[in-house]
């Protein structure tokens, strides 16, 4: 997605802060190869299932809906539309400074569950602190450019089961997950009700973990929504600066 298209997004178009793996990496091949879609180049394909879910008689792409529409990827911030005499190219520039100032690391991650859906998770306490830094550093830095919902909106999205810390959060920042509640995943499943089915993508993907080695933390990108329903796109990649020229 280029700018020239950015310039004619709907007014309800949304951006997204999400973490990417580097595009020649092989992160970024196995988790498009997974949901079956490329989020960059828009390139759909035939997402291989694994023997322990084949097995179940189940097929990957009909349990990767969800993940699939939002592209691979992990929230640092959540989707947002631009707030009144924002444009997408004050996001860019905003998310560009930001990124000029993180420092790129490896985390070690795994497979595990996450209520009824199945996600990657960083392995190791200490690197899910240092991913809760990155996303609370990067929710400051958009957080003037990002519209805020209604006090109506926002007391509908008040679910069951929210603590009441969650809520502080919603009505704080349009979103309970963030901050001190964010937890850093990146998505592999739908919600499903059967564990078995659970088990076996949690499975396949440790396995998959194995020969891929740490994820490389080494830059984010802007996603777009360009209107509500339709596939998250990748619209700029954000590299993070170099260790050395990290103040």
């Amino acid at each position: 997605m280029n700018d020239g298209m950015m310039a004619t997004l709907k007014p309800d178009a949304r951006l997204a802060l999400y973490y990417a793996s580097p595009v020649a990496s092989a992160w970024w091949q196995a988790g498009c190869e997974w949901l079956g879609r490329d989020a960059q180049t828009g390139e759909a394909f035939d997402t291989p299932t694994p023997f322990a879910l084949a097995a179940l008689g189940v097929d990957a792409a009909s349990v990767t809906k969800a993940p699939r529409r939002y592209g691979w990827h992990g929230t640092l911030v959540a989707p947002f539309r631009c707030a009144a005499g924002v444009t997408p190219l004050d996001v860019l520039s905003a998310a560009q400074h930001w990124s000029r100032h993180q420092k790129p690391f490896d985390v070690t991650m795994k497979a595990e569950m996450m209520g009824r859906f199945v996600a990657l998770r960083a392995a190791h306490a200490a690197d899910d602190e240092t991913l809760r830094s990155v996303a609370a550093s990067a929710l400051h830095a958009l957080a003037p450019l990002r519209a805020r919902s209604s006090v109506e909106e926002i007391e509908r999205r008040i679910a069951p089961g929210m603590s009441d810390r969650q809520v502080r959060l919603l009505r704080e920042w349009d979103y309970p997950y963030v901050l001190d509640e964010f937890r850093f995943h990146m998505t592999v499943s739908d919600s499903l009700e059967h564990p078995e089915m659970r088990t076996a993508i949690a499975t396949s993907w440790t396995d998959r973990i194995a020969t891929l080695g740490a994820l490389p933390f080494s830059g984010a990108a802007l996603f777009v929504e360009p209107e509500p329903g339709a596939p998250f796109m990748l619209w700029q990649r954000l590299p993070f600066a170099r260790a050395k020229d990290t103040v």
